[in-house]
C-alpha cells in the first residue's frame, strides 16, 4: 500500500477515488506506562521510537481500511492528535483512498521535441530580452 502525503502518486493515475480513511490510536497520558519518561524522571531515549510506532500503528490502521475498500494507494494523509480525556490521548492518520495504474513511459523523441519529458511537458522558453535603444 502506497501512503502519499501528495495530491497524486508521482508515475501513477488515479483511476478511482474510494474515499476518506482513517486509523486511530489511543494512548495514555501516563508518561510511565507509555514509556516515555523513566522512573527517575528523565526522558526515556527511546522515546522517539514510541512516538514513531504509535504513529506507524494509526498509518496500519488506515492502510488496512482502505484495502478492504479496495484502494492500492492513500493520498494526501495527515495526522492529528487531540486529547480525549485528562488521561488519554488520540493521535488520528488520515487520508483519501483510491485506486493507482502505473502511466506508460513516453519516450522523448529526436529533433525540437526531444525537450519534452516523459511527463509530457517541456520547460518554459526563457523570454527574449527587449532592446532598449
Amino acid at each position: 500500500m502506497m501512503v502519499v502525503t501528495t495530491e497524486w502518486v508521482p508515475g501513477y493515475e488515479i483511476r478511482d477515488v474510494l474515499g476518506e480513511v482513517h486509523g486511530i490510536t489511543a494512548r495514555s497520558r501516563n508518561v510511565y506506562n507509555e514509556g516515555v519518561k523513566l522512573l527517575s524522571g528523565g526522558s526515556n531515549p527511546r522515546m522517539g521510537t514510541a512516538l514513531g510506532r504509535w504513529r506507524d500503528d494509526a498509518i496500519a490502521q488506515m492502510s488496512q481500511r482502505a484495502f478492504v475498500r479496495g484502494a492500492n494507494a492513500v493520498v494526501c494523509m495527515r495526522f492529528d492528535h487531540r486529547d480525549i480525556s485528562a488521561m488519554w490521548t488520540e493521535i488520528c492518520a488520515y487520508g483519501t483512498a483510491v485506486f493507482v495504474v502505473p502511466t506508460p513511459v513516453r519516450r522523448a523523441v529526436a529533433g525540437p521535441a526531444s525537450r519534452i519529458s516523459a511527463r509530457g511537458w517541456a520547460p518554459a522558453p526563457m523570454p527574449t530580452p527587449i532592446p532598449t535603444d
